[in-house]
């Protein structure tokens, strides 16, 4: 899933995998991406929404 800005911002793609949750840089797709657990997805979701990140 990604969104569309017409602003040049710094964007990540997230998709859903068997059991998580991969991750990429739109600007680097060849890049590679990483995957998580569903549990670390749902725990670095909390922490975004609860600003634990500045």
């Amino acid at each position: 899933m990604s969104a569309y800005t017409s602003q040049e911002t710094n964007r990540v793609e997230i998709g859903r995998v068997a059991d998580g949750a991969a991750v990429r840089d739109t600007k680097e797709r060849t890049g590679g991406y990483f995957s998580t657990t569903g549990r670390q997805r749902a725990a670095f979701i909390d922490a975004v929404k609860n600003e634990r990140f500045e």
